[in-house]
């Protein structure tokens, strides 16, 4: 358990509740001419304080977002701020509802061109999640960057002001545009296609396998994107009505796999499938046999992998043409899945046009 003076100091450091915080951003009249950035808090680690259960361990979501926005000295120095609190969540709570309520403020927010950038504070677990479906959502080329932290706001070596000081360093900068949404974490800015979350708790965790990072941030020589921004106009899907996305499943293949977890899936109305197979998106002939009966019931079946890094590809191992699968590309499971719910509430459900929106960005 922290003690009280210590939880003090860890506050203090970060500016909160003491009389060391920074102005706040956007009244000082030097402001005026800064780039506008909207910071959309949404709870996580990085917003998270002590809790007495162990040494460590912390509740997600307590800081907010003005909070985090005024503890980060110099901030203010890089834009001028406003913090919204879309929710307070730890971000295994991450939800439809909550994607839809970003989505439809940033889409306003640009649409009015209220700032010319985005920040979004958000826990680490689903960050990959939230930022690829923002990225097939959101239209624009204004910068949307997601940032996280792997420590809480109260440990004595938080790495959220850092990487908050960072995300918004990229978000503010013109060279960011048109780069679709980013990670910013850990002095690396990663595409919202490829970054996923690599260890359970070091700060060294987000890594793009397939690609690497699209830039650096450094603290002596700023920003360095690692090539131009690509000239091609990125495919976006409408938000469906409502507030609910179709149910898609990821069936997590293992030895000795039966076809019970895809039966189960099917039986409580899953329009979709995701394996999360062994190597090249495989799995034991019951499982195959079992996602094949699912695609003739019209359930939309992607091969995906386990496998961290590497790309899914089509009638190698398993004849995708005669079974009516779609294979991943380079999307893990949870961004198979994401994409595959917003393809589904599209109206795209043939297995051609499905692999062509799969492979669109290659």
């Amino acid at each position: 358990m922290l003690s009280a003076t210590v939880l003090t100091f860890a506050l203090w450091s970060w500016g909160i509740g003491g009389a060391a915080q920074a102005a706040e951003p956007g009244k000082d009249a030097t402001t005026a001419n800064l780039p506008r950035i909207l910071v959309l808090a949404t709870g996580g680690t990085i917003a998270g304080q002590a809790d007495p259960r162990a040494t460590g361990a912390y509740k997600s979501g307590q800081v907010t977002g003005d909070q985090l926005v005024q503890s980060v000295p110099g901030l203010d120095k890089l834009a001028s701020l406003n913090a919204e609190q879309i929710s307070s969540i730890g971000s295994q709570d991450m939800n439809d509802k909550v994607w839809f309520a970003l989505a439809r403020r940033i889409q306003d927010a640009l649409d009015k061109n209220e700032a010319d950038g985005v920040v979004i504070t958000h826990g680490t677990d689903t960050l990959e999640e939230t930022a690829f479906f923002l990225d097939n959502v959101v239209r624009g080329d204004k910068p949307v960057v997601i940032v996280g932290s792997m420590r809480p706001a109260t440990a004595v070596s938080a790495d959220g002001p850092g990487n908050l000081y960072e995300a918004v360093q990229v978000a503010a900068d013109p060279r960011a545009r048109g780069r679709g949404v980013m990670a910013v974490l850990n002095d690396k800015i990663q595409g919202a296609r490829s970054v996923t979350k690599t260890n359970t708790t070091s700060i060294e965790t987000f890594n793009s396998p397939n690609d690497g990072p699209i830039g650096y941030v450094d603290t002596a020589g700023g920003i360095r994107f690692m090539a131009q921004a690509p000239g091609f106009r990125r495919t976006t899907y409408q938000l469906p009505a409502g507030e609910q996305l179709p149910r898609v499943e990821i069936v997590y293949s293992h030895a000795n796999m039966d076809a019970v977890p895809i039966e189960d899936a099917i039986s409580h109305g899953a329009k979709g499938i995701v394996l999360a197979g062994v190597g090249d998106g495989n799995t034991s002939k019951q499982a195959l046999d079992a996602l094949e009966q699912a695609a003739k019931k019209g359930i939309i079946v992607v091969r995906s992998t386990r496998v961290r890094s590497g790309f899914v590809t089509r009638n190698v191992e398993v004849d995708d043409d005669k079974n009516g699968f779609v294979v991943s590309e380079d999307l893990n499971p949870q961004k198979a899945r994401v994409l595959s719910q917003l393809l589904i509430a599209s109206g795209v459900t043939a297995p051609a046009e499905l692999q062509r929106a799969f492979t669109a960005t290659w």
